[in-house]
């Protein structure tokens, strides 16, 4: 990473109670992401790799620790603040698309967009335009129902990108993808790093996108490495 990070998380933790123990999903986290890289976080199920995105994503508050994005430290925030810094500096994309299957690719779009304010004419030519950026442009007209799995996170992934965010946020994202599709949007998403100076965090238990990534951090029971697994019995050390 060059310059000053875009997203730099502190002694991140989570900690949530369970049958009068408390479990820390998350436990004492460090590391920086930069803007235009794609920082990968692997780990399996349970990990806590989900619970660190949505801290990251203000949709969660963290027990302690700090989440600085784009200068802004949104854990010392206000929760009335938060809906405010996910339209103006967060995307997400999610395993599960999100999508209103009932509108059409551009009006999945066009609805994020109506809902920070623009409207109109505005509206709709960002709409598809960044629907022919992620190779959606003869699909503006089809129902999300109608579309492939990859062709909705590819919507899903124009709609992140909506409100022009310095950081896309993804979890799992080619988890209910084959191979192929999987691959492509991969691709895309190194594209749209390297082409807009987007900041991407993933977090995946996927191994084939290590090669789409600039830095790949390892999960394990809440803190981060930066070896994978195996390296951790032999010396790893948390990142940092």
């Amino acid at each position: 990473m060059t310059g000053d990070p875009l997203v730099s998380v502190v002694a991140l933790r989570k900690e949530f109670p369970s049958g009068g123990t408390v479990v820390r999903a998350v436990d004492g986290v460090d590391f920086c992401s930069g803007r235009g890289e794609i920082t990968l976080i692997m780990g399996p199920s349970g990990s806590g790799k989900t619970t660190l995105l949505t801290m990251i994503g203000a949709l969660l508050e963290p027990t302690s620790g700090s989440v600085v994005i784009d200068g802004l430290d949104i854990a010392a925030l206000d929760r009335r603040s938060l809906p405010a810094v996910r339209r103006q500096k967060i995307g997400f994309v999610f395993q599960t698309f999100n999508l209103l299957e009932s509108l059409t690719a551009q009006e999945n779009v066009e609805i994020v967009l109506n809902v920070a304010g623009v409207k109109g004419t505005e509206a709709t030519q960002r709409a598809r335009a960044l629907l022919e950026r992620v190779g959606l442009g003869h699909r503006l007209h089809f129902n999300a129902r109608d579309l492939s799995g990859g062709e909705k996170q590819r919507v899903s992934i124009a709609r992140a990108l909506a409100n022009r965010p310095p950081l896309l946020l993804a979890d799992e994202p080619t988890a209910n993808l084959d191979s192929a599709a999987g691959h492509d949007v991969m691709e895309l998403l190194q594209g749209l790093a390297a082409d807009q100076n987007t900041g991407v965090i993933v977090v995946s238990h996927d191994p084939r996108l290590a090669a789409a990534a600039d830095t790949t951090l390892w999960m394990v029971d809440g803190r981060i490495f930066d070896h994978a697994p195996e390296a951790q019995a032999t010396g790893g050390e948390p990142a940092v």
